[in-house]
């Protein structure tokens, strides 16, 4: 056993032991419910120990010296607050890295998506990884998440966009959109109008072009997220079909 492989598993024993001595069962239940966890559904046999994000955000500042194997270790938790935890470390991890660790931090997030499988960690995660080191790159690999077969790698392509959107940069988002505009989920539906609107608070002219093309033809949630913000009169007529 390495050196690096001695220090993780006391690491993230104690991690996991200081998360466990956080667990609340009535929070755990509310959330099993929130999260859709039942037979079916998109959570389903998710298991959560009943702690909120800020307890969370607060015990990565406390284990903030663990290295990016530590997060790796508890990402395949089958407890979710475990994922979210390893998920933030690793944001940690990657905001103080260099660039030859930043680029192990992003490549191990994209060999991990399989244990990246809630919205909540999708969102949580992917602008600050996977949009923050593209931000300079080829941006190639999230058109091939958008036509992934993983509904999470998915919204990882169309929510990665955020850190684009938050420099002015629209094109990827609205091409990542139009790749997802007749996706089956409404989860994708979700996601893809909460960045079309992200766009239009920064450019509604960028947005309503897009929308113009679409709106029509877009799933209804979607079409309703991405207006969320537009003057009552306005949204009313892209509901009614009536905007040219």
């Amino acid at each position: 056993m390495s050196n690096r492989e001695n220090k993780t598993k006391p690491q993230s024993a104690a991690i996991s032991a200081r998360l466990r001595a956080e667990a609340n069962s009535q929070v755990a239940v509310i959330s099993q419910r929130f999260f859709k966890t039942g037979l079916g559904e998109y959570g389903e046999g998710d298991v959560f120990l009943g702690i909120k994000v800020p307890v969370l955000r607060r015990l990565v500042r406390e284990f903030c010296a663990a290295e990016a194997t530590v997060a790796l270790a508890l990402l395949s938790s089958r407890f979710h607050e475990e994922r979210v935890f390893a998920l933030l470390l690793l944001m940690q991890r990657y905001k103080q890295a260099d660039e030859v660790e930043r680029e192990n931090v992003y490549r191990a997030y994209l060999a991990n998506t399989a244990h990246i499988n809630n919205w909540d960690l999708v969102d949580v995660s992917a602008p600050h990884i996977v949009g923050f080191h593209l931000q300079t790159r080829s941006r190639s690999v999230l058109r091939q998440l958008a036509v992934s077969s993983d509904l999470w790698e998915r919204r990882i392509a169309i929510v990665s966009t955020l850190h684009f959107i938050r420099s002015n940069e629209f094109a990827d988002t609205l091409q990542i959109a139009e790749t997802l505009l007749h996706d089956k989920h409404d989860l994708i539906h979700k996601a893809v109008g909460w960045m079309l609107r992200e766009v239009g608070k920064r450019d509604q002219s960028a947005e309503e072009a897009f929308l113009r093309m679409h709106y029509r033809t877009m799933p209804r949630t979607m079409l309703r997220y991405a207006i969320e913000r537009f003057p009552e009169n306005l949204r009313q007529q892209y509901l009614r079909g009536e905007v040219q």
